[in-house]
């Protein structure tokens, strides 16, 4: 019985060492999948005009099998609502298109233009790039479930270049919610967001035809204002706090 015991003493103090081992595996095996970051591939798109229609745009993603990605990531314990969120990507010599489909409970529609709007405190879907080979500019394109947003670009997340409208008006966008402002909406809400976004309004950068190119980007949503805020990424973020500023964490996509 005392040799009994004295095993169960042993195994006692042992525990925190073991447990300990433990943590260290957990927060080694956290490490290396920020360091596993996602890559994806951009297929390569051809139409007859150069500025196609949305609908032109959504029929060749459908007669080229463009891929889904999840959005679902939950980087931020606080927050831990997951809407069901997926984007495909593609790409022509002028245009990156981007569709974003959501399924999410209520959603919110505030802003009815691009100038002015802060899209992210609606039901927003983001896309953040690093297009260029020469430098380190990430632009940040951010729009609310209807279509209207912003578009910045700089190094840093503070002292931006946010573009005007002259150039936001050049993004080509659909939504299946319409284009008009409702507020709150409340229940089951489904929509999608097509954008046609032409590459020379990445103006800030000198960069190399992006065919055959990996680029480092991550894509978002979120919603600040919303009944239920949420801030989730196709990629990782390793932060404390909110922030999708953050391209260390950025993935990698490869234009075709």
């Amino acid at each position: 019985m005392k040799k009994h015991g004295l095993i169960i003493t042993i195994i006692i103090l042992l525990m925190p060492i073991f447990c300990l081992g433990q943590n260290c595996e957990n927060n080694s095996t956290k490490k290396k999948n920020f360091e596993e970051m996602k890559s994806l591939l951009v297929k390569k798109i051809h139409f007859n005009t150069n500025i196609p229609s949305i609908s032109e745009v959504k029929k060749e993603l459908d007669a080229r099998n463009v891929e889904f990605h999840l959005i679902d990531e939950i980087n931020w314990s606080a927050y831990p609502y997951n809407p069901e969120v997926k984007f495909r990507i593609a790409y022509s010599d002028t245009e990156i298109y981007l569709q974003f489909m959501v399924k999410e409970h209520d959603t919110r529609a505030t802003f009815g233009e691009d100038e002015g709007s802060r899209p992210y405190t609606d039901s927003c879907v983001e896309f953040f790039m690093i297009p260029s080979d020469k430098d380190t500019i990430y632009y940040n394109l951010e729009m609310n479930c209807i279509g209207y947003g912003t578009f910045s670009g700089g190094e840093l997340r503070h002292n931006r270049t946010k573009f005007p409208y002259k150039v936001t008006s050049q993004i080509r966008r659909e939504s299946t919610l319409g284009n008009k402002p409702f507020g709150e909406k409340e229940g089951d809400v489904e929509w999608s967001l097509i954008l046609a976004v032409p590459i020379s309004i990445y103006s800030l950068s000198e960069f190399t035809p992006l065919t055959g190119r990996s680029v480092k980007a991550n894509f978002y949503k979120c919603g600040d204002n919303m009944k239920t805020p949420h801030y989730l990424s196709w990629n990782p973020i390793g932060t404390e706090r909110p922030n999708f500023h953050t391209p260390d964490y950025f993935g990698t996509i490869i234009f075709e």
